[in-house]
């Protein structure tokens, strides 16, 4: 359960930022969507719980044929951290271009507003979607399956800081990681960001793979939030099933083996007419 205790821990840290954003800049929250983000937190904590319950003793099965025996030390660590926040890249551009990946992540983009709280809006359908596949890796190679996914949680706190609009930008700290104006760029619909910066922590990744456009008001407009055919609902499990629903339906009304492979796991389409 090292993911959940990790982010529980952090808790408090999480809910101070949150409440300090809330009473200076109130007009970035919207209440109703702000419990929804919360609710989704919460099932998503649930769901990954669980799938940890299932997946561990998977993952420490897997993890005697890894290639090496890897003793825990800084440096293994700081190799476990790059590792990951370099397959986190993927995973993360993958569930913008695949659309079986993209029905757990669409839940994380369908807010229109940016504010620390929009961190907590996460899917239950992370472990259905398979996105610990993208961490077997680690394990085969030997990382010990503890401290993979303790590494991944503390990628996954290194988030939380991002999603704001109260921070502009942060001279040579940009070049490197993943900030809150590179990060709004990730979330943003206009044209010139769509699909753009997908790092986690590092968004050297992003240079290094011709997915970084940096933010610019003044060319390309101010950030607009949320997904494309945006989906006008507060309700949590609406939310976390609508592009479900959807890629299933769009997958049995397809004509042929080739079709229904292509709804599935091809670049997504909206669920909402446009």
């Amino acid at each position: 359960m090292t993911i959940e205790v990790i982010l529980l821990a952090l808790s408090p840290i999480f809910l101070t930022f949150v409440i300090y954003e809330f009473v200076k800049h109130r007009k970035l929250y919207d209440i109703k969507d702000s419990l929804t983000n919360t609710a989704l937190a919460l099932l998503h904590q649930a769901s990954d719980a669980l799938a940890l319950l299932l997946l561990m003793p998977f993952f420490y099965w897997l993890h005697q044929f890894a290639v090496f025996e890897l003793s825990l030390s800084f440096t293994t660590i700081f190799i476990a951290f790059l590792l990951q926040d370099f397959l986190y890249y993927w995973f993360h551009k993958a569930s913008h271009h695949i659309h079986w990946l993209w029905a757990a992540h669409v839940v994380h983009h369908s807010s229109t507003n940016m504010n620390f709280s929009t961190a907590f809006r996460q899917s239950l359908m992370y472990p259905l979607a398979g996105m610990w596949i993208f961490w077997m890796p680690m394990i085969i190679i030997g990382f010990d399956p503890n401290t993979v996914f303790t590494v991944v949680a503390l990628n996954l706190a290194y988030q939380f800081f991002v999603h704001t609009q109260i921070i502009y930008k942060l001279g040579w700290f940009e070049k490197v990681f993943n900030t809150p104006s590179n990060h709004r760029v990730h979330h943003s619909t206009n044209k010139a960001y769509l699909d753009r910066n997908f790092a986690g922590v590092l968004i050297l990744w992003d240079k290094i793979f011709g997915t970084y456009v940096e933010e610019n008001t003044e060319k390309n407009g101010p950030c607009r939030y949320g997904i494309v055919g945006q989906i006008k609902s507060n309700n949590p499990f609406y939310i976390s099933f609508h592009q479900w629903i959807y890629m299933f339906k769009m997958a049995f009304n397809a004509k042929g083996l080739k079709a229904k492979y292509r709804v599935l796991f091809t670049y997504p389409t909206s669920s909402v007419e446009k």
